[in-house]
């Protein structure tokens, strides 16, 4: 399935409403401008960090943008061995020594998170991260967290199936 899928039988899950999407991006914008990082390029991990990244990128004024094409989770709780990147490619030919913010919606393994995070920084590129949501047992400590939760969690962008031509 190309959506989170239904987890109406999870007790225990976080859920963000799209109200609470704008709150969660102007405060982690907060917090990397309060950082005093300023960066040069904001790099979506998609498809999750698609949404989080834009958002970053109006409430920062960092007009350029990019995304990397990582697949990890196939449904509730189940994930590929490994993350695996997908074409197209990040265009890698402008971010040699650049300040660079990786964004992505949770920090859940953070296995994804690492991948792309090494991948960066081969560049010579000086690279922090931001996430909605971080997690416990993530190998990767996201350097900027909105919230920290060990629950399942539901975003308003993928909570529901995607639409089908109507009949």
């Amino acid at each position: 399935m190309a959506y989170h899928a239904d987890s109406s039988d999870l007790n225990n899950k976080e859920i963000l409403t799209w109200e609470g999407f704008g709150t969660a991006s102007r405060e982690l914008a907060q917090a990397v401008a309060d950082s005093g990082f300023e960066p040069d390029i904001i790099i979506a991990v998609a498809r999750g960090g698609l949404l989080p990244a834009g958002a970053l990128s109006y409430s920062l004024g960092v007009k350029l943008s990019d995304a990397i094409n990582v697949e990890f989770y196939t449904d509730v709780h189940e994930t590929l061995p490994d993350p695996v990147l997908l074409a197209p490619l990040l265009d890698t030919d402008n971010i040699s020594g650049k300040k660079l913010l990786v964004v992505d919606d949770v920090a859940d393994s953070g296995r994804t998170l690492a991948l792309v995070i090494d991948i960066l920084k081969g560049y010579d590129a000086e690279v922090r991260s931001a996430v909605i949501y971080g997690k416990a047992r993530s190998v990767v400590e996201p350097d900027y967290v909105w919230r920290q939760t060990d629950q399942w969690i539901v975003f308003p962008w993928s909570s529901e199936p995607p639409v089908t031509a109507n009949a």
